[in-house]
């Protein structure tokens, strides 16, 4: 596979609210976007990026932000380039769901990403599943000191153990990769191993977070926007159900509804992944 070296790049990062850094991904894939919300006595980073190295750079950029305040991680979900560069941090924190999910299934993802080989294999030399250090039941706030930054669980949609990360008093959402901008929703339906993302539940966790308004929207990859981000991924969504459902016995089901959507998004990135939309939307 050809594929661009997945390095996150702290010297892009810019402020979208007041101590609130994000380190975009700048259309790179395998990047995620990374935020990194201060407090007067803490500072919470929010994903790693793909391996260990990436992680440092992550780790380091986050030191400099600090000045001597703690360093607190958690990661969206526990896909590789959100979370394998967990090691370096000493305080990770996820809810239950996700930890389940590191233990599960984390072993296999690694071994798959491996398997890109090349660059994306050089970038995980030296990872490991990571192990959290706090696991959280429900709805988890952090004190950063002045602000609480809220670590919000969603339940059931790209992976079980998603979770949101708040920023209240600046009106900021860091989604992970329930949302996307300008991309085609990542589905990981890869039966018979993983089949655990759904898309009817997904829609119904998009709608609970534009319900919450929030002001400013990091999705897991792409540029960041306003509640047009949530909207327009959940817009997608229930369009690919519905194209999907009304052609479910159709021998050329993937084929019909690729067609319709490329045309109406003819700009987007990752059509793979709307076979794997169709096949999981066929399941459900």
């Amino acid at each position: 596979m050809n594929i661009p070296d997945p390095v996150v790049d702290v010297s892009g990062a810019v402020s979208v609210a007041p101590d609130v850094v994000v380190i975009p991904n700048d259309g790179v894939g395998l990047v995620p976007n990374i935020g990194v919300v201060g407090g007067t006595d803490a500072v919470l980073v929010v994903d790693t990026g793909l391996g260990v190295a990436n992680a440092s750079a992550v780790l380091s950029f986050a030191s400099e932000v600090a000045r001597g305040r703690r360093i607190y991680l958690t990661t969206t979900h526990f896909h590789p380039e959100h979370a394998f560069g967990a090691s370096v941090f000493d305080r990770y924190l996820v809810n239950r769901a996700q930890a389940a999910d590191l233990r599960r299934k984390g072993a296999g993802y690694l071994e798959m990403f491996r398997g890109f080989g090349g660059v994306v294999a050089d970038r995980l030399a030296g990872a490991s599943v990571p192990e959290p250090d706090v696991v959280f039941d429900g709805v988890h706030t952090l004190d950063l000191g002045g602000r609480s930054v809220v670590l919000r669980p969603t339940g059931r949609g790209h992976t079980l153990g998603d979770q949101v990360i708040e920023v209240p008093d600046a009106g900021v959402l860091f989604t992970g990769d329930l949302a996307e901008t300008d991309q085609f929703a990542i589905f990981p339906w890869f039966p018979p191993h993983d089949t655990d993302v759904s898309g009817v539940a997904w829609i119904r966790v998009m709608d609970r977070l534009i319900a919450a308004q929030p002001r400013i929207v990091v999705p897991g990859h792409g540029a960041t926007g306003g509640s047009e981000v949530l909207s327009g991924v959940r817009d997608y969504l229930c369009e690919l159900r519905d194209e999907t459902w009304r052609r479910r016995d159709s021998a050329d089901v993937v084929a019909e509804v690729r067609a319709v959507l490329v045309e109406r998004y003819p700009a987007w990135t990752g059509q793979e992944w709307i076979e794997r939309g169709v096949g999981c939307l066929c399941a459900e």
